[in-house]
């Protein structure tokens, strides 16, 4: 009698573990949010980058560490059972609202508007280019994966967008690339812009491979008397289990005849900064990672003292701390980003710009200030 008990329940986890493993298969390979995949075709044409070896893209530095199964799931563990005081907002953050047709109408001198995390609209010798745009309520490839956004409103909803001549993505994790937002955008965009190996998420969403340039580190493009170029990062890629460092990842400088700008993406503190600031700097605001650190990974995210370092690095006449204010996806106070660059950047003298999201940026600006708005809240 009780080996035919053990029988059944060990048919019934058997049965449960099959199931699951079915639904990851049909999750894995067919749940649009996740992109496309990167063929052996195109791996070939990759081996010319002197960052794809062995089948993936790397880091100069041998980071991060790839972990094995015990230590990802001891990370788990610590990151969805530890505590976070304050990891977030008391309430929804608020957003200045903008107008469409004064923003569509824009064509004055350099400004940028941020939309919260990473995200921003940069209007630059008469054309409108997205930073990262990432629209969506959750950085995950399903809403039950992750936590909403800090802010529930946007300053422009995605459909009321200007045409977009431009779009740069540093790499494909979800608070950066997102399904949704491509989905809303890709009509309205004449052109992206993105590191190697990205392009096949977007080809795989409906946008035209004759529509995307994919960048190795250091290469250059013009748009229209604008340089952009793909300069290194220390981070990493993959959206699903089967694809990590399958795509590049990057920061990106963007040149105007009269204004210069580099926006950081997500990468560790590491050598790159001062030689990207050797090559194309001084530079008058530098759009720096600030934000989702911590100990147990700190080859792929600056800690802020480190974020106001790099600014010098790169020689940033100004830096305004990004990737903070949006979404939870570290173990820190949602405010620590800010209050603690702040701090070392007074150390540092440089100076530091931190809006509202959805208040207007003048990129040569170097006499505005902005109030303290995170500070009761």
């Amino acid at each position: 009698m009780l080996r035919k008990i053990i029988k059944k329940v060990l048919l019934t986890v058997l049965i449960f573990i099959g199931a699951l493993f079915v639904a990851y298969l049909l999750f894995n390979n067919f749940y649009p949010s996740l992109g496309g995949d990167v063929t052996k075709e195109r791996q070939s044409v990759y081996e010319g980058s002197k960052q794809f070896k062995d089948g993936k893209f790397n880091n100069i530095k041998a980071v991060p560490k790839d972990l094995s199964f015990g230590e990802t799931l001891d990370l788990a563990y610590k990151f969805f059972t530890t505590e976070v005081k304050n990891g977030r907002p008391k309430k929804d953050l608020e957003v200045l609202k903008l107008d469409s047709a004064r923003v569509a109408a824009y064509k004055s001198q350099t400004r940028m508007l941020w939309f919260g995390h990473s995200s921003f609209l940069l209007q630059m010798d008469g054309k409108n280019i997205l930073l990262d745009p990432m629209f969506g309520k959750v950085p995950a490839p399903h809403p039950w994966l992750g936590d909403e956004r800090f802010n529930k409103e946007m300053p422009l909803d995605v459909q009321k967008l200007p045409q977009i001549d431009a779009v740069i993505f540093s790499h494909d994790h979800y608070d950066h690339l997102d399904y949704e937002t491509i989905l809303g955008i890709k009509d309205k965009v004449d052109h992206y812009f993105v590191p190697l190996g990205l392009g096949v998420h977007l080809e795989a969403w409906g946008v035209s491979s004759d529509r995307i340039t994919e960048l190795d580190w250091w290469q250059e493009e013009e748009l229209g008397g604008i340089t952009l170029v793909c300069t290194p990062a220390q981070h990493f890629s993959g959206r699903k289990l089967s694809n990590g460092q399958s795509t590049l990842w990057s920061s990106w400088v963007v040149k105007s005849d009269s204004e210069s700008i580099y926006f950081s993406g997500d990468s560790g503190y590491a050598p790159h900064f001062k030689e990207i600031g050797e090559k194309y700097g001084p530079f008058d605001l530098a759009l720096m990672e600030c934000g989702q650190y911590d100990k147990m990974w700190p080859d792929i995210h600056m800690m802020p003292e480190e974020t106001a370092l790099a600014g010098v690095d790169v020689k940033a006449k100004k830096i305004m701390p990004i990737h903070w204010a949006g979404f939870k996806l570290a173990l820190h106070d949602w405010k620590d980003p800010i209050i603690r660059v702040r701090k070392k950047a007074i150390e540092l003298d440089i100076k530091v710009i931190a809006p509202r999201i959805g208040q207007e940026i003048m990129v040569a600006d170097s006499l505005s200030t902005y109030p303290n708005w995170w500070k009761d809240l």
